[in-house]
């Protein structure tokens, strides 16, 4: 049995083509070629935080992976981090541990971040004036990182929820390329963004449907649990196309099942990101067009991401 510990797998993350693994975990979840349970989810109020227990495997892998991560974001305790968890990969045919990840919730935040690059490479619009982030946490940082290597613009404004939080952001990012602008209003990203990235675990949208303009692509990435939501829902309403990672998955939570809840959107509407990877549906096909992209996260990121570290950790 191969143990990996943090330090371990950041070294060999850099040797991984993780957007390629992720797009086709996407692929082969919307060609019906992934088991993906639904989530199996823990729930605190005192003190709040949440566990996230996802698992599943591609067919005709010889590896099936089960991943817990748990967010506890009003953590005071020092020498904590807000998120943290582990991988478990197993033998198919014999139920054997294979591999134990102590990652502490690395993987599950940078599978996180390829997915939404993958979704502006897909969706967003060829000319990218300026990049939007809502939230100033570790993800917002992560998605910037990645989505250098599907977007041209290294300009970008960043909303948080106060100025010490953004000074830290701007401080953490010195060095990473971007011309970073912060602000505590909201309507600013929006006037000044047409590829907007939400990153944060609010429960009250953020971004309102008058804000929107032509031609803005919105990946949703916060809302992971059915109580949450960034976005209000008329923005999918107002949306020329609703992409979900896993229409299934977004039917009971993420900013799509807000929509559907409110009869705001038809079911019939959604196209799931798989689908565009494997060119069975269009993406975007215009610059004028609105476009979201509903990121729960799926299974098959923890299932792709982890079997790409255990290989290249036996090479």
């Amino acid at each position: 049995m191969k143990i990996l510990n943090l330090e371990q797998i950041k070294n060999i993350l850099p040797d991984i083509d993780l957007i390629q693994v992720i797009e086709n975990g996407f692929a082969a979840l919307s060609q019906k070629r992934a088991v993906v349970p639904p989530v199996a989810e823990l729930l605190f109020k005192d003190p709040p935080g949440e566990v996230h227990i996802k698992y599943g495997y591609i067919i005709g892998d010889d590896l099936y992976v089960i991943k817990i991560a748990s967010g506890f974001y009003n953590s005071k305790e020092p020498g904590t981090s807000l998120n943290n968890g582990l991988m478990l990969l197993f033998n198919r045919k014999t139920g054997q541990v294979e591999s134990i990840f102590f990652d502490e919730g690395y993987l599950t935040n940078i599978r996180t971040a390829a997915a939404g690059a993958i979704a502006a490479k897909y969706l967003a619009p060829e000319k990218i004036t300026c990049i939007g982030i809502i939230g100033a946490g570790i993800q917002a940082r992560l998605q910037l990182e990645y989505l250098k290597s599907v977007v041209k613009s290294r300009d970008a404004v960043v909303w948080g929820l106060n100025e010490k939080e953004l000074e830290n952001f701007k401080n953490d990012m010195t060095g990473s390329g971007f011309n970073i602008k912060t602000t505590l209003d909201t309507g600013e990203v929006a006037e000044s963004c047409n590829l907007i990235v939400t990153v944060t675990p609010s429960r009250k949208p953020l971004l309102h449907s008058e804000q929107i303009k032509k031609g803005t692509h919105i990946t949703a990435v916060g809302s992971d649990i059915p109580e949450k939501q960034e976005l209000d829902s008329k923005i999918l309403q107002k949306a020329d196309m609703v992409v979900a990672d896993s229409i299934d998955q977004c039917l009971v939570r993420g900013e799509i099942s807000h929509a559907l809840r409110n009869n705001l959107i038809k079911k019939e509407k959604l196209i799931e990101l798989g689908e565009i990877i494997s060119g069975s549906k269009k993406g975007r096909t215009s610059d004028d067009e609105i476009t979201v992209a509903d990121l729960t996260g799926v299974a098959v990121q923890d299932i792709q991401i982890s079997k790409a570290v255990y290989k290249s950790s036996k090479s």
